[in-house]
């Protein structure tokens, strides 16, 4: 297992955090893991079932690999947890 990375609190966004997943993806399920982890609030949309979530998932990140992170339109794409860890710090930070 990868050494967790210090973290901020969790920092409440004022507009949506989606999650954009593919039900056997083992990166996804490590996405969800970690959000689960920190308190975050999300949805999931499921790209395999849904393809509505799909093409959005494409357009929002200009590829079809799973897992992608919509926050408030701040979008990671194609992630594990460390690269997670480190864009929600970076956005937790911004201002």
């Amino acid at each position: 297992m990868p050494a967790r990375l210090d973290m901020p609190p969790v920092v409440a966004f004022p507009g949506m955090i989606r999650l954009f997943i593919k039900p056997y993806c083992p990166w996804c399920h490590q996405a969800v893991a970690w959000l689960n982890e920190q308190g975050v609030q999300y949805e999931t949309l499921d790209v395999i079932s849904d393809s509505k979530a799909y093409t959005e998932m494409v357009n929002l990140s200009g590829q079809t690999y799973a897992p992608v992170i919509d926050v408030d339109g701040k979008i990671l794409a194609d992630f594990g947890p460390d690269e997670l860890a480190k864009f929600w710090k970076k956005i937790s930070t911004a201002g």
